[in-house]
């Protein structure tokens, strides 16, 4: 059986990740800190406790691996944009920690949770591969720096590598085993819920001024689970023999913030309490994929709808007030 070391392993993709390797008959080994993320996401999985920074233990956990999939890193364009410091120091210095570790103690295969922010604000929508990597903000910097470090590794050294353009991860689960938790929550459709739910404040829309066709900004909405997919499918890939990967992983179709909220509301049966804010900084107005690569390299493709995923979120919420380890509001 290979074993997989799932970096990162405790947070939100990386948990559905685990999973999704257990079902195709990998051995998933979580590694993370907890910083971020929760052990009761991970319950069943062999839990190593540990920063990415620390190359002694994870050398010594790496040894018993012939792969890893690399979710640790921080994760929020506005924030990065306000500390900066923060983000180079996790994503560029620790992700550099972990692929100097890998490369020391002969591991070849390594999936990399990237994202669609390396695109910066492309000139054209849907976004193919071969769009211009400028990101406009630390975050999405942090990403790219990694991005050039992998290709850079793969010349000199013969890294097999994937790097996985996600771009909106949402929803959890279908088993509820895991879900979305962040705290402070940042992401657009578990803050539409609790608002809806009254478990949160009033939604912030950020900007209603954009280019786009109802002034809010559009983004792609990708299943977590159609994510972890993907990662599998990455691994065998590697595995395979063949040759290293850059790849958008979305489902090519665009959401405006005012849909998801006009979904949230139908799928909870309850109104979304709003407002209307100032534009973040560094938030294009549109982030739409164009998946065609990954589906013709990999065989996969993105199977499930928004309704699914605002549905599978809200099934996530509501078990989750349950569930010790987490801390839900109520």
């Amino acid at each position: 059986m290979s074993t997989v070391l799932v970096v990162g392993g405790a947070g939100y993709i990386g948990s559905h990740a685990a999973r999704s390797l257990r079902k195709q008959g990998f051995e998933a080994v979580i590694y993370d800190n907890l910083s971020t993320g929760y052990a009761a996401l991970v319950k069943g999985f062999e839990l190593v406790e540990g920063d990415i920074a620390d190359v002694d233990k994870l050398a010594r956990v790496m040894k018993r691996v012939t792969s890893v999939m690399h979710f640790a890193a921080h994760a929020s364009v506005g924030e990065s944009v306000v500390n900066p410091r923060k983000y180079f120091r996790n994503n560029v210095e620790g992700g550099l920690a972990l692929l100097n570790t890998a490369m020391d103690v002969g591991v070849k295969n390594f999936i990399f949770s990237s994202t669609c922010a390396v695109y910066g604000t492309p000139n054209t929508v849907p976004i193919s591969e071969g769009t211009l990597r400028q990101p406009v903000n630390p975050y999405g910097v942090s990403k790219f720096f990694f991005e050039q470090a992998m290709e850079a590794y793969g010349r000199a050294h013969g890294l097999r590598f994937a790097s996985l353009r996600y771009f909106n991860a949402a929803g959890a689960d279908e088993d509820g085993e895991t879900g979305e938790y962040h705290n402070p929550e940042t992401h657009l459709i578990p803050l539409a819920l609790h608002a809806a739910a009254g478990t949160g404040a009033p939604l912030q829309i950020f900007g209603d001024d954009y280019p786009t066709p109802d002034g809010t900004c559009v983004r792609d909405y990708i299943h977590v689970n159609d994510l972890a997919s993907a990662h599998v499918k990455a691994l065998e890939h590697l595995m395979g023999g063949r040759g290293s990967v850059a790849l958008n992983l979305g489902t090519g179709n665009g959401h405006s913030v005012r849909e998801v909220i006009t979904m949230v509301e139908e799928v909870a049966g309850k109104t979304v309490p709003r407002q209307v804010s100032p534009r973040r900084p560094g938030d294009p107005p549109a982030l739409v994929a164009d998946p065609s690569c990954a589906q013709k390299i990999l065989d996969w493709r993105a199977t499930r709808s928004l309704r699914e995923i605002v549905s599978t979120a809200w099934n996530w919420m509501q078990r989750s007030r349950t569930l010790p380890g987490l801390g839900f509001p109520s």
